[in-house]
């Protein structure tokens, strides 16, 4: 059965409409008290590869339900007056994601070439037992 929209489609069209951030501006902002990074990947995927310093983890699956303060679910991170910016591995979810939260009035943005790009960017990680991760 054919698709009406290919997810390329959708990455496409969220990309057209929500604010990228190239991984050196994101670098930048890093340390930055009124940026919360939030990190979009499976656990695997942060196991495998590390993660941002300070980024919190919220599974794709849930983000909708997290950000929600109808929703029994909601973490109260997503409460904060912060700039929040969201990131996969490549960028692909995380377009999509932001465009759904701003579907939701939810302001966001997202790293364009995700975590991939961060790393190629020079930007500094962790893994999962560093004394400093969270």
């Amino acid at each position: 059965m054919p698709l009406r929209k290919t997810s390329a489609q959708m990455v496409a069209e969220a990309r057209d409409r929500i604010e990228e951030i190239d991984s050196a501006a994101g670098i930048a902002m890093l340390d930055d008290p009124g940026v919360q990074f939030v990190d979009l990947r499976d656990p695997r995927e942060r196991e495998r590869t590390g993660f941002i310093p300070g980024a919190f983890h919220c599974p794709r699956g849930m983000l909708e339900f997290w950000v929600d303060p109808n929703s029994p679910y909601f973490k109260d991170v997503f409460a904060q007056d912060k700039k929040f910016v969201f990131h996969c591995a490549s960028g692909w979810r995380s377009a999509i994601s932001v465009a759904t939260l701003q579907d939701m009035g939810f302001d966001a943005a997202h790293l364009r070439d995700g975590f991939g790009g961060w790393e190629k960017a020079g930007g500094p990680v962790e893994h999962k037992g560093d004394k400093t991760a969270k």
